[in-house]
């Protein structure tokens, strides 16, 4: 596999219509890397879950973070990486204890709840975050 095949890299800012413009951006990169459209239930679910999770990522940075300035979706060995580059210096963390019955609240969570695994990088002395997510590649 050509490593640049791999990484897929799209610069939000100021974009109008974020969150569906991340979703389609990432649903172009599991088309071309085969994904999709899906064949049975277990490979839809899990491209589904790709893409929900993107767009709790997106939609964080646009709710508490300053906006997003960058996603990009990587396909490593066995799994899909999400990583979305805010300019916020918060910390996010899913609500504990979660309340299904609440407004809001729960993109944090459902990340946590999909994805294997979840977190954080700073550049240290630089503005904002990056919050990376890992989910079983749907191949």
């Amino acid at each position: 596999m050509d490593q640049a095949s791999d990484i897929r890299t799209l610069a939000l800012g100021e974009t109008s219509g974020t969150v569906p413009l991340a979703r389609d951006f990432t649903r172009t990169a599991l088309t071309e890397w085969g994904w999709l459209p899906a064949v049975g239930a277990d490979r839809r679910a899990a491209a589904e879950d790709v893409l929900l999770v993107v767009s709790e990522l997106v939609t964080n940075a646009c709710l508490h973070a300053e906006g997003p300035e960058r996603l990009r979706v990587l396909r490593l060995a066995r799994t899909v990486r999400l990583e979305v580059t805010d300019r916020g210096a918060g910390q996010p963390v899913p609500r504990t204890p979660h309340r299904a019955g609440r407004p809001g609240g729960h993109g944090m969570f459902i990340v946590q709840r999909l994805c294997l695994d979840w977190g954080i990088q700073r550049v240290p002395g630089a503005p904002g975050k990056t919050v990376w997510a890992e989910l079983a590649s749907p191949a």
